[in-house]
């Protein structure tokens, strides 16, 4: 992270575990499915619906990866930063990027009830059947590494664009 020499920030944390040291046929697997869901995505979206969901769960770690990701496949700086007010900036996004954020948001907010009938339709008529379930595979992985991120307190702001092949965390 770059930090000005003059200004006391607050202690980096420490990771509280590295699972995938520990597990690392579940990382790998988790690899493995990452790497499929993404078959046929287009990056960008891919990257928006990964900061969305990086964004409710709270995980700083895959925030941090994916906004430098999404930078260096060429989505804006202004289109990551209204990604948490979508809904008051969708004249940024296209309709396709609107349905994919929104289906984001329900699959990763189950808590909610469940994914509404009107936001499945949305999406299912912005996207062909397999790139659909492709989309809901990609959203359901970066929950689950969203998950490991948060548990594990994973540190971020060292990663390096590209610095992981596709689908790849630690």
């Amino acid at each position: 992270m770059n930090t000005d020499e003059n200004t006391e920030y607050a202690a980096e944390h420490a990771p509280r575990l590295h699972w995938s040291e520990h597990a690392p046929d579940v990382y790998k697997a988790m690899v493995r499915l990452d790497i499929a869901a993404r078959q046929g995505l287009d990056p960008k979206l891919l990257e928006l619906v990964k900061i969305r969901a990086s964004q409710l769960n709270h995980c700083a770690f895959c925030l941090d990866m994916h906004t430098k990701d999404a930078l260096a496949a060429g989505e804006s700086v202004e289109r990551i930063i209204q990604l948490s007010a979508w809904e008051e900036s969708r004249h940024f996004y296209t309709e396709k990027e609107l349905a994919a954020i929104e289906l984001t948001e329900a699959i990763t907010v189950l808590t909610d009830g469940f994914v509404p009938d009107e936001v499945y339709e949305r999406a299912a008529k912005q996207f062909e059947e397999p790139e659909l379930v492709r989309l809901i595979a990609a959203i359901t992985v970066i929950n689950a590494w969203n998950r490991f991120g948060v548990t594990a307190r994973m540190t971020p702001g060292h990663y390096q664009p590209g610095q992981h092949q596709p689908g790849q965390h630690q």
